[in-house]
């Protein structure tokens, strides 16, 4: 007993020998700690300055009876998202200025099905202008947001919510299940023949009763370097995920030629699939990207059945040697004591909700670790689908609108 209180007062001896030598030099690296605070703070502030400055507009698409055109068509659309550019460095640190991102949204508001897109005003004509080389016959329109017509305050509100949050369950460069595994890459094909993973949401969304709504978001910006580079100095660099990809097919391959064989042995097939996954994935554009869905009801029309919809509404795009999604952040816990009279979840709740309503996933406040997704797995969530989706809900317009000959008498 006396040796372990010998050797906890040597332990406190040392911990406190090391802040009195630090106390001793406070004058030296005190200066660097707080401007290094300061900094920090003055970058928040400017950036929560330019971001409020944004006018965000909400576009709904309104698409035909018949669309024939494959994701290939949304997959090209999806180039006008990719917007790298932030300004030069004064820019940056002097007028907090950050990488344009985009919310593309999929909700059902009492069953009818819609698409929207969430962005920068700015983008506006660009964004238009590539919906209709891609989509002619579609509509589009500006309308208010959605959201605002929900208030949720937590307990006392006349909504109740469940909500969660999506990431990639294994490393960024292994893919999802795309539309091209899905035989829809081929224009050829009958719609009756087609099987669209897309409508599995569509047809979850329709369900819903007068007094229900699901709403879906897929946050998407240019991405950044994020994953950290070891063999940078001190470990401190970035590399991107193409990087990411590369180290990938290079484990898998030095898996099959052990270090001192010779002969090794041949990839087996599961392999040379992954491979092949994993190079045609980091060949296309990716986006640092991020998924949020939340079921709201009115009181009395909540329904807990709805709650494994949900969780489950990005499924179909999972593999097992692959990559797939899982819920990450739920607005509810397993045991009731690990939340004493709901207070925990919620706070959860209108944190999520306030989220989602403010598009807030890269930047402070509402700041979230993203995933990357590429042009083909984005184009696969998020597509305008065929005549194959056959929700009734899911409000189609009638007839293009043209506009009459110029050669008619006046």
């Amino acid at each position: 007993m006396n040796h372990m209180f010998d050797q906890l007062f040597e332990l406190f001896y040392k911990v406190l020998n090391i802040y009195t030598v630090a106390f001793q030099y406070i004058l030296y690296w005190g200066p660097l700690v707080l401007l290094f605070i300061l900094w920090r703070v003055w970058l928040y502030y400017i950036r929560a300055f330019y971001l409020a400055k944004i006018k965000w507009i909400m576009l709904e698409v309104k698409l035909p009876k018949e669309i024939t055109k494959t994701p290939l068509a949304m997959e090209v659309l999806l180039n006008a998202f990719y917007q790298t550019g932030k300004g030069k460095w004064f820019d940056w640190y002097f007028k907090g200025r950050v990488r344009d991102w985009f919310s593309l949204e999929v909700v059902s508001i009492g069953g009818a099905v819609k698409f929207f897109i969430r962005t920068n005003g700015v983008y506006k004509n660009l964004l238009e202008s590539q919906i209709y080389a891609q989509y002619p016959q579609a509509e589009i329109y500006e309308v208010a947001d959605y959201a605002r017509y929900v208030k949720y305050t937590g307990k006392g509100s006349e909504w109740e919510i469940f909500g969660t949050e999506f990431v990639l369950s294994k490393e960024d460069a292994y893919p999802i299940k795309t539309y091209v595994d899905y035989g829809l890459d081929r224009e050829t094909v009958k719609e009756e023949f087609k099987t669209d993973p897309m409508t599995a949401t569509l047809e979850f969304l329709g369900s819903m009763s007068k007094d229900e709504q699901l709403w879906v978001q897929i946050l998407i910006r240019a991405p950044e370097n994020r994953i950290p580079d070891a063999e940078s100095f001190m470990g401190l660099g970035k590399k991107s995920w193409q990087d990411q990809g590369k180290d990938l097919i290079e484990k898998i391959t030095k898996k099959s030629q052990p270090e001192g064989d010779k002969f090794g042995r041949f990839l087996t097939t599961e392999e040379q699939d992954t491979i092949k996954a994993i190079s045609r994935s980091i060949s296309k554009l990716g986006f640092d990207c991020g998924i949020r869905a939340i079921y709201l009801a009115r009181k009395g029309a909540f329904s807990p059945t709805n709650i494994k919809g949900l969780m489950g509404i990005l499924r179909q795009y999972g593999t097992n040697n692959l990559n797939g999604f899982r819920p990450s952040m739920t607005t509810s816990f397993d045991f009731p004591w690990q939340d004493y009279n709901k207070i925990r979840e919620t706070k959860k709740k209108v944190e999520l909700f306030k989220a989602y309503v403010h598009r807030g996933y890269f930047y402070p406040e509402y700041v979230r670790k993203p995933f990357i997704l590429n042009t083909e797995e984005l184009a696969t969530i998020y597509h305008f689908p065929g005549g194959v989706a056959e929700t009734p809900t899911f409000g189609r317009i009638e007839s293009r609108k043209v506009e009459p000959p110029t050669n008619l008498p006046v």
